[in-house]
């Protein structure tokens, strides 16, 4: 009896449902671990690419009929950060060619790249420039995502009717569109209309930071114009309604016989609540709506969240019942520009006062890390938390459905200019491992694109401040040289080779930066 009782108790312990239960730990702590995937565990029709933006990529400012947009009057005007223009950028106006080359060798399966609006139609509306037909048909091929509108209005619509901020921008828009769909849409495929128009709202019309730097006292500075309290609700509503015009143009005079799709991008984050009070809780729902309901409630409902109407009162448009007719359903899919997550707490120093601007009405404190100061004005988050971006994905399902999904832009920069960019590496690895996450717990997601393809003119750090792309460009080149990263390599492998990546999940894992707008 005594040899047999270990073995005895082993076969009780088989038995036991203490076995079962101790396998489930081990499974469950295994799959928190690690994620190990490779591009064949993606779907069939899904695309990974990688984008650029015209007045970022292009140069060329002054070349071949090119008048100048709202960003050229900008940055000639001494008021960038870095006091730099995008009058050469990474040249792509000359260097497309290579670029083309480069894009095939690493296996881009999607490039998503922007039009110049005033390149193309040099006095914004009218006479076409058949220089930029020749040049963006050269570009354009079976990989291409084409965004219609990224922040670079031509400055002569800016100057006859303030631009966005007029209801007259939807039928010059929705002409610009109509050029883009004639002369490019036997190629296109997929059409994104306004890029992040709900990051422009409060950084080009509330705080006036960027272009066309409209804002008013005292809650921007530096602005010799503009309407806090109101315009960013002019700008977003507008905006809606050319992307609907555009969108009702396609379907009826060009969907038939192109067969293409048509959305609208949004700026996204994840907001977590500071702490677990009411306040903060409600202070990051009432942010969520003004990031993502400003644009999806609309598209979805055919008007602005009850929250929005509550904070913004008579400030915020109204849609007749044509114009939420129109913009309802007016989308194929939706884009999303992600990079990050933020901490969310209520602003109680927010008292309500009959002159508000967009940040009064958002009435919420942002930081990145628990331990920053709290600033009252969106702040993209510089944390690597790709469960931000699942927890992103499902929001969008569980409040407007589960709407195709295309992951626009997606990156992480370093002021470094290093080849060897393990960093960013992980970075996208991570980050495609929560898209793959998303998608098998029921996300639409149809593409990702990381940010970006070559180094650009940034935005906010011009030419030295960050570095975002695949491949490397010599800003101090005349000839703007490239040279692909490792990371380009990786991808190649990834995309080329279905080579196997591993990705250890431990959360906030670290620090890094994000693309700026």
């Amino acid at each position: 009896m005594e040899t047999r009782r270990p073995l005895h108790l082993l076969l009780v312990f088989l038995s036991s449902p203490w076995l079962l239960l101790l396998l489930l730990l081990l499974l469950v702590v295994q799959g928190m671990s690690s994620l190990q995937f490779t591009r064949d565990d993606f779907p069939h029709d899904f695309a990974f690419g990688a984008g650029t933006s015209a007045y970022q990529y292009e140069g060329g400012a002054a070349e071949d009929g090119r008048t100048p947009s709202i960003w050229d009057t900008y940055t000639h005007s001494g008021r960038h950060p870095e006091d730099e223009t995008g009058d050469v950028a990474s040249d792509g106006y000359h260097k497309y060619k290579e670029d083309v080359k480069l894009m095939s060798e690493i296996g881009l399966e999607a490039y998503r790249f922007t039009i110049s609006w005033s390149r193309l139609i040099p006095s914004g509306r009218g006479a076409v420039n058949l220089k930029a037909l020749q040049f963006y048909n050269s570009m354009i091929n079976e990989l291409i995502h084409v965004v219609m509108y990224h922040m670079d209005l031509p400055q002569s619509l800016q100057d006859e009717y303030g631009g966005w901020i007029s209801p007259k921008i939807v039928d010059d828009f929705t002409a610009y569109a109509d050029v883009c769909f004639r002369e490019f849409g036997d190629r296109v495929v997929h059409w994104t209309t306004v890029l992040e128009p709900n990051a422009m709202a409060q950084a080009g019309y509330d705080m006036g930071i960027l272009p066309p730097n409209r804002c008013s006292y005292p809650f921007g500075s530096n602005c010799t114009a503009g309407n806090s309290s109101v315009e960013p609700y002019l700008f977003i509503h507008h905006s809606l309604l050319a992307h609907a015009s555009a969108v009702r143009l396609y379907r009826e005079k060009y969907k038939v016989a192109q067969k293409g799709i048509i959305g609208i991008n949004i700026y996204s984050m994840w907001f977590y609540p500071f702490t677990d009070s009411a306040e903060d809780i409600g202070a990051t729902e009432r942010a969520k709506k003004f990031i993502y309901g400003w644009i999806l409630h609309p598209l979805v409902f055919g008007d602005y969240p009850d929250t929005m109407k509550k904070a913004a009162g008579s400030r915020l448009p109204i849609f007749s019942n044509h114009e939420s007719e129109m913009v309802t359903n007016s989308f194929d899919f939706i884009g999303l520009n992600h990079y990050s997550s933020v901490y969310t707490s209520n602003n109680n120093n927010v008292v309500k006062a009959p002159l508000q601007d967009l940040t009064a009405d958002v009435a919420t404190l942002f930081r990145v890390t628990k331990n920053d100061t709290p600033t009252p004005v969106f702040v993209p988050g510089t944390i690597v938390d790709p469960r931000g971006l699942e927890h992103a994905l499902k929001y969008i399902r569980e409040k407007y459905g589960n709407l195709p999904i295309y992951i626009q832009e997606n990156g992480s920069g370093s002021s470094s200019e290093t080849l060897d960019d393990v960093e960013r590496i992980n970075y996208l690895a991570k980050y495609i491992a929560a898209t793959l996450k998303a998608i098998r717990s029921g996300a639409n997601v149809k593409g990702y694109s990381m940010w970006s393809f070559v180094d650009l003119y940034e935005l906010f750090g011009g030419y030295s401040t960050w570095h975002f792309g695949l491949v490397a460009v010599d800003f101090d080149s005349e000839k703007r040289r490239r040279q692909p990263r490792r990371s380009a390599s990786w991808y190649s492998e990834f995309l080329k080779n279905n080579s196997v990546i591993r990705v250890e999940e431990d959360g906030f894992v670290s620090a890094a930066s994000h693309a700026q707008l």
